[in-house]
């Protein structure tokens, strides 16, 4: 858990994938008809009180081609029945999961529940980083209740929080308001009306009047709702958090000025509209030239970075979660997004590494068996030859790497010694696949009409880079 009493988001996910894999989700009778891809709660609660998850990964033997080398991995979990039922209750708060009879807990048996289309969703993601093909999982995931996009949000490494710079809170409102106001009449509570993540929140029009200068509205509840469900947040107190934001930056504001300007209300009876300003920032009014593309050459001319531009771009952009966040969507729809997953998870293994080698105590070894266990699960994810995510990298080094990673580990010092091995590995692997978005994915991006023109200002900050790391080198 986290300072605030959040379920880390990771893990989190991971052991409700891992949970929907071990069930069978098999068509339950409700209410006379048979509802496809479900489970009950006493599924759900018996399997989290035992779950194992099993990866195979077959590669061929470094030392002799005509052989296959199978590396097997297999994850436990095991807790109380009384957990188990409040693991399953997050699941259903995170909006990852639904009951098909409008239940709201896991006390009953025999309720049963399914998949909502973000939980679906989440479910692929995981499955592809996996390779799963389990049969009744890929039913699930080429079903029509998936909405194949969410809205994928950066979190720090360290707490594990959403970033809250003013960038990425604009981002987040524009996917919040959609490309054009979601009009309608309905003001239904229906469990699948937040469920389309390709269209704003539902907003109601208005005539605007002196009194009334405002088009668009919309209920504190139908914004929850809609960042809950078409986001990867998984607590309801993130969701006001990010719509507070909105207020504070002038994006929305209360219909009634009594309703307070600050803090954000989730409740139906209390309405905000969209500002003039957010109607800006969401590029509904081009009045304003709000989106014309930034000069992205005006300040490589001026500081002669030309060879090194786009290596300075990537490493920003890597590092802003504003532009990274646009730069994974950009990624996912061009069909490459592993390779910024791999960056930044070697990132996050390089310091799990650090922390390793300098581990004191009886400890010490254990937390680099952990770590030597993470670094397989890296390998097998995006480096081994046919892995679910592989990466395109030089021939020579996925031998190096196919080689180290077969090779049998004896005793503690040896553990080290292959640990140290493949830590310098990897750090080759980041390299290459850096050069690769910063010679093919990160020119495509700034060039992209969709997204070039919220990039303004990154040629100004990629300068500031290169000015810093020119000094640096100079007196050095």
């Amino acid at each position: 858990m986290t300072d605030d009493e959040r379920p880390y988001t990771r893990d989190f996910k991971d052991l409700f994938s891992t949970l929907m894999v071990s069930l069978p989700l098999t068509p339950h009778r409700v209410r006379f008809r048979m509802i496809d891809f479900t489970f009950t709660s006493d599924e759900a609660i018996t399997n989290l009180g035992s779950l194992k998850f099993s990866q195979s990964n077959r590669m061929p033997d470094p030392k002799d081609a005509s052989r296959v080398v199978t590396t097997t991995t297999t994850t436990t979990f095991s807790m109380a029945k009384e957990m188990a039922r409040s693991v399953c209750t997050r699941f259903y708060e995170a909006k990852f999961i639904e009951s098909v009879e409008g239940k709201f807990d896991f006390n009953n048996k025999s309720s049963v529940w399914q998949l909502t289309p973000k939980g679906i969703h989440i479910l692929e993601r995981f499955c592809s980083r996996n390779g799963i093909q389990s049969t009744h999982v890929k039913a699930v995931i080429e079903s029509n209740r998936n909405p194949h996009q969410l809205v994928i949000l950066e979190r720090s490494t360290d707490t594990d929080k959403l970033h809250h710079d003013e960038q990425t809170v604009e981002i987040i409102f524009r996917r919040f308001v959609g490309n054009s106001a979601n009009e309608t009449s309905s003001d239904s509570d229906s469990i699948h009306e937040f469920g389309k993540c390709d269209v704003g929140v539902r907003t109601i029009k208005h005539k605007p009047t002196q009194s009334r200068p405002y088009e668009h509205t919309f209920n504190g509840r139908s914004a929850a709702e809609w960042l809950m469900d078409c986001s990867t947040m998984v607590d309801r107190r993130e969701a006001i958090e990010i719509c507070s934001m909105f207020l504070q930056l002038g994006l929305i504001a209360p219909v009634d000025a009594r309703n307070s300007s600050e803090k954000f209300q989730p409740a139906k009876q209390v309405q905000y509209y969209i500002t003039q300003h957010g109607e800006r920032i969401a590029g509904w009014n081009l009045s304003e030239d709000t989106t014309a593309p930034a000069d992205l050459n005006a300040t490589k001319a001026r500081d002669g970075a030309a060879r090194d531009s786009n290596s300075n771009r990537t490493n920003v952009i890597i590092r802003n979660p504003s532009w990274r966040l646009l730069y994974r969507e950009f990624l996912k729809e061009t069909m490459c997004e592993e390779n910024l997953s791999f960056y930044i998870e070697v990132q996050d293994f390089n310091s799990q590494y650090r922390a390793a080698v300098n581990a004191t105590g009886d400890n010490k070894i254990e937390t680099i068996r952990e770590t030597l266990a993470a670094a397989y699960g890296l390998y097998n994810a995006f480096l081994a030859p046919g892995s679910p995510n592989e990466l395109n990298i030089d021939h020579a080094l996925r031998t190096q790497l196919a080689t180290r990673m077969t090779r049998a580990v004896g005793d503690d010092t040896a553990m080290m010694q292959s640990l140290v091995e493949v830590a310098s590995l990897f750090e080759k692997a980041q390299n290459s696949i850096f050069k690769l978005m910063s010679s093919d994915s990160v020119p495509k991006f700034i060039k992209h009409p969709k997204y070039g023109p919220q990039l303004r200002g990154l040629d100004a900050a990629a300068a500031a880079a290169y000015a810093a790391t020119s000094g640096t080198s100079a007196r050095a």
